[in-house]
């Protein structure tokens, strides 16, 4: 017969295990919950207008639909925040049709933005935007729809620099700001003899005013890709030694660990959302140049291989952040979208690209987004991340 000394022994050992186990899950807890951020960020009820959390869907995977009536959310004539680079109608470009292309997602309805409740879910925020020409063509979009949703008179922007833009909505006291950072981490172009330093193991001299905002969107990924008289550093820095060569997909995963390290020493989650926004693809060789394109690609095969390796290191590094970071993952979404790049319908050197007599085809502009446009679903999505993760 079981004595209750020995009845007594068993419940602490079970006890015991019991903690242990939940230890276990605990320390685990971060990875599964930023991997479940990576691969289910959104849920949403189908066919609501006013979706709530209820059923799981990835709504970066989907499918693009033409529709005939559809409408871009602003009047690109009355928006001033476009560069001339990507203002694709005024630089001469003859159809609307890459304007009337709605992302949907497999299995769910994703909310179309609304300028109106945006405003409302930032008021009395900052936002900002960290990154390169990419993350400044997602700025100026937002800026756009946003723009378009109250009273001219009530904004305030500022945006005559390439480096630092900031509209701001103030009868809802929204700023939101972008910040040009093509690595995320220190490039110093003040060494001697014009030398250029790439610094993996510190952040962006910008990352001062990073702090303290309520909502922040990153992205890096272009710039390190460059060759020739495009790269823009001479050499590496990383722990006080400077390296004249270093693999790119080391240097990068370098450059992101300081990024993150910087996040989760600086951002309060329960105040901050980060996202961090995957590579923009670029449209360019032989299969899938984007020069007199009108459809978006159907071929799979060519889709697949606009991939980013570099994206899959800033994945895993995410995956183990401490910090909660929403992805954006607008990669494969946007590789089908060879026609809603500018194009020869842009400026290079501040006149019109198809005004020059040398052949603009060699110089067509297949990396930024013609806007209205594309970047306009990028902020659909996010606006979407915001509303689901509430």
């Amino acid at each position: 017969m079981e004595t209750a000394n020995e009845r007594w022994k068993l419940f602490t050992f079970a006890g015991l295990a019991g903690c242990f186990i939940l230890l276990l899950c605990h320390n685990r807890s971060r990875h599964v919950v930023n991997l479940w951020t990576l691969q289910n960020i959104n849920l949403i009820t189908i066919g609501s207008s006013s979706p709530t959390p209820t059923l799981q869907c990835n709504i970066f995977e989907g499918r693009w639909v033409y529709k005939e009536m559809e409408k871009p959310l602003y009047d690109e004539s009355r928006c001033p925040f476009p560069s001339d680079q990507v203002r694709c109608y005024r630089n001469g470009r003859p159809d609307f049709d890459y304007q009337k292309w709605t992302w949907d997602a497999h299995g769910c309805e994703i909310p179309r933005f609304n300028g109106e409740e945006m405003l409302e879910r930032l008021r009395g925020k900052r936002m900002i935007i960290v990154g390169d020409s990419l993350n400044r063509n997602q700025w100026e979009s937002l800026a756009c729809l946003l723009y378009s949703s109250i009273p001219p008179s009530r904004a305030d922007f500022n945006f005559e620099s390439g480096s630092y833009k900031v509209f701001r909505a103030m009868d809802y006291n929204i700023s939101v700001d972008f910040y040009w950072s093509s690595f995320l981490v220190q490039l110093d172009t003040e060494q001697p003899n014009g030398t250029r330093v790439l610094r993996l193991d510190t952040i962006d001299a910008t990352a001062r005013r990073w702090q303290g905002a309520d909502v922040m969107v990153f992205n890096t990924g272009h710039w390190w890709v460059h060759h020739g008289k495009f790269r823009a550093w001479n050499l590496f820095e990383f722990k006080g030694k400077l390296v004249e060569e270093m693999n790119i997909e080391t240097a990068f995963e370098m450059a992101m660990k300081t990024w993150a390290r910087w996040i989760d020493e600086n951002v309060v989650s329960t105040k901050t959302k980060v996202f961090f926004r995957s590579v923009s693809p670029q449209h360019k060789g032989k299969l899938s140049s984007c020069y007199n394109k009108r459809q978006p690609i159907t071929n799979e095969s060519i889709v697949n291989s606009l991939s980013d390796p570099l994206m899959e290191i800033a994945e895993r590094i995410i995956s183990w952040m401490r910090t909660p970071v929403r992805y954006l993952n607008i990669t494969k979404l946007s590789g089908y979208r060879v026609d809603a790049h500018p194009m020869v319908y842009t400026t290079s050197e501040g006149k019109k690209l198809i005004s020059k007599q040398k052949k603009p085809e060699n110089f067509a502009d297949c990396s930024h987004w013609c806007l209205p446009g594309l970047p306009d679903t990028w902020n659909r999505l996010l606006y979407a991340s915001m509303v689901l993760d509430s």
